[in-house]
């Protein structure tokens, strides 16, 4: 298939690229400056892109939004709004107009849709959560509304916690963690919806490929964990201590806002419309899953 692909050069648009260059898909990279014969280019901030670019593709998966893990200021959560609201309008209007449009749109989006929830299981039928992030989940979502009203099959892949050593939450964890100065995060009772990078390639290349999937899919491994338990088993796993806590005072002065939504707060997601579809797992249980990743560094 002749595939567009947005964020190619993100954690998870690089290792879905490989793949889908892997399985002889055609791939062109949409980026904001072209480094490669081939790529389009678009400036979504300006509503700049050529849709008549866009004709004859048979899938277009869209990755590209501004680093959500970092401390948040007015510009910052602006930026991170706009970098997915904007883009994916832009992107979805587009494609509703052409005369050859794709045959699907995946467009990520991200379990924030979804707030912090304490214990309670939820399912791609759940309701939206309340704060910055569940809002901007909610309106990224809307945003694909002009192409899947076209009749564009529209997957709005709900995204949690992607572990790898690559970049991420994980990359970002080690470094204490190997020096023995890992710990728990607040009570530690906050959920974390977590997916390999291999399976969430996987995900992608399932949500192309499958013609009963649409809508809002949760891409998470089938067993959240707490972050007491995550915790445990990455220490396990290095074979470190993980007895230094961080109280959420002090993770609140370093992070700000964000703490509160993505370091304290969580959801207890599950995939349900990927395994009602036959999708397969590489990795479902969390040490297993650190164990593979880690090996890999």
């Amino acid at each position: 298939m002749k595939i567009l692909l947005s964020g190619a050069t993100g954690l998870i648009g690089t290792e879905t690229a490989s793949r889908l260059l892997a399985k002889g898909h055609q791939v062109t990279r949409l980026v904001r400056s072209s480094a490669t014969s081939g790529d389009i280019t678009w400036h979504p901030e300006n509503g700049e892109l050529d849709c008549s670019q866009l004709e004859g593709f048979d899938a277009v998966v869209h990755l590209a939004g501004e680093n959500v893990a970092q401390r948040w200021n007015d510009e910052i959560k602006a930026k991170i709004r706009n970098s997915r609201v904007q883009g994916t309008r832009l992107l979805a209007q587009c494609l509703a107009g052409l005369k050859n449009p794709p045959k699907v749109f995946v467009c990520a989006s991200a379990i924030g849709f979804y707030g912090d929830r304490g214990s309670e299981t939820l399912t791609e039928n759940s309701y939206a959560g309340t704060g910055f992030l569940s809002a901007v989940c909610k309106d990224w979502e809307d945003a694909t509304l002009p192409a899947s009203q076209k009749g564009i099959r529209t997957v709005n892949l709900r995204i949690g916690v992607v572990l790898s050593t690559k970049g991420g939450a994980l990359a970002k964890m080690l470094p204490p963690f190997q020096l023995g100065g890992g710990g728990i995060l607040g009570n530690g009772k906050q959920y974390m919806s977590w997916i390999t990078l291999e399976d969430m390639s996987d995900v992608i290349l399932f949500s192309i490929e499958n013609d009963k999937l649409e809508g809002p899919v949760n891409a998470v491994a089938p067993t959240p964990v707490t972050n007491a338990q995550f915790t445990q088993a990455l220490g396990k796993t290095l074979g470190r201590p993980t007895i230094l806590p961080v109280p959420s005072f002090a993770v609140q002065l370093l992070f700000g806002q964000m703490a509160d939504e993505l370091l304290l707060g969580g959801a207890k997601v599950l995939p349900a419309k990927l395994e009602a579809n036959g999708f397969q797992f590489r990795h479902g249980q969390i040490e297993e899953a650190l164990r593979h990743t880690l090996a890999k560094n």
